[in-house]
């Protein structure tokens, strides 16, 4: 029987690609509402008022030659207006559209609103699968695609989500947040998952992409033994990153300035990684939302990370990639 999503893969799963497909990196958004991340959880307390600046995204990507993967929940699969900026992208195919399941403001509403039950694989199966067929076929419907790539939102990935995906005709996970524990707050442990991209499932029908998490410095192949330490010594990685011995750096513009990102890009591609995934959250493209982008500052500072990280990579050789084009490489 295969491992569930929320396990380490089996020995022999990493997933290979075709000769000259080379190092590739793929922008993901987590397309959503605006909420406030330090509350509560709640059906109906959200705003979509970002949503007029994914235009402006949009057209920034497409100036930089990248096709971002809009991975986008409910309240984003039922805006008239998101549906149109993104589907108007998606249709010119300078853009892909997926999934990401916010269980508490998707229906079926049946279960009570808690921290536990914001990760949808916590969910009983069945609820996580009418959920989620419910967003499916929504956004199938809205954008007029079949979508073939899912996150969980808050990577809260489930014992059964793999099957579930599986059954729904998915072809890739992106919930993995490797070198990321959230089982404190009733989440998955990802601090012993790969960050390679790899095989869910012996048929190989399912690729797990994880977003891109290394750790850089003297310690680096020590990081994940520090971070086990850490569970007991909370104040221990500010210190080592201070010293330049181990710093956590993921890639995205969220708290990680371009120079922090562009050493974590220096150490994926040294450790030959395949392919990088970048995320952020869509919110964070108008100020105001989110605490990473405040004011106008923010957001011009997060719109120059994005061209200095990818003038970064096109210097390294690593061109932009799409969910299509991975699929069509990836080694059967």
């Amino acid at each position: 029987m295969d491992r569930p999503l929320t396990e380490p893969p089996e020995p022999g799963r990493t997933a290979r690609f075709r000769t000259g497909f080379g190092q590739r990196v793929l922008l993901t958004v987590d397309t959503e509402e605006e909420f406030d991340w330090s509350g509560p959880f709640t059906r109906d307390r959200h705003g979509l008022t970002h949503v007029p600046a994914i235009a402006r995204f949009q057209e920034f990507c497409e100036g930089l030659g990248v096709s971002p993967v809009y991975l986008v929940d409910w309240p984003i699969a039922t805006n008239a207006l998101a549906v149109e900026i993104i589907g108007d992208a998606v249709r010119a195919r300078r853009a892909e559209v997926g999934i990401q399941l916010h269980p508490w403001v998707n229906p079926p509403f049946d279960e009570e609103i808690s921290v536990r039950n914001s990760f949808a694989g916590n969910l009983p199966p069945e609820l996580e699968r009418a959920k989620f067929m419910a967003l499916r076929d929504r956004i199938e419907q809205a954008f007029e695609v079949q979508p073939l790539i899912y996150r969980a939102g808050r990577y809260g990935l489930g014992p059964q989500t793999a099957g579930l995906l599986r059954d729904a005709g998915v072809a890739i996970d992106t919930s993995v947040r490797a070198n990321y524990d959230y089982s404190a707050q009733g989440g998955p442990d990802y601090r012993n998952h790969p960050l390679e991209p790899y095989w869910v499932d012996s048929a190989r029908t399912l690729l797990e992409l994880p977003l891109t998490t290394v750790y850089f410095g003297l310690l680096r192949r020590q990081g994940r033994l520090i971070q086990r330490v850490a569970a007991h010594m909370p104040h221990l990685p500010g210190i080592l990153s201070r010293l330049g011995l181990v710093e956590r750096i993921a890639l995205t513009p969220e708290g990680v300035t371009a120079s922090e990102a562009i050493k974590g890009i220096d150490m994926a591609l040294d450790d030959g990684l395949p392919i990088l995934v970048l995320s952020f959250h869509s919110p964070s493209l108008a100020p105001g939302n989110t605490d990473y982008v405040r004011d106008a500052r923010d957001l011009d500072r997060l719109y120059d990370w994005l061209r200095r990280v990818y003038d970064y990579l096109d210097l390294r050789a690593v061109a932009s990639t799409t969910v299509a084009e991975i699929m069509d490489n990836v080694e059967r």
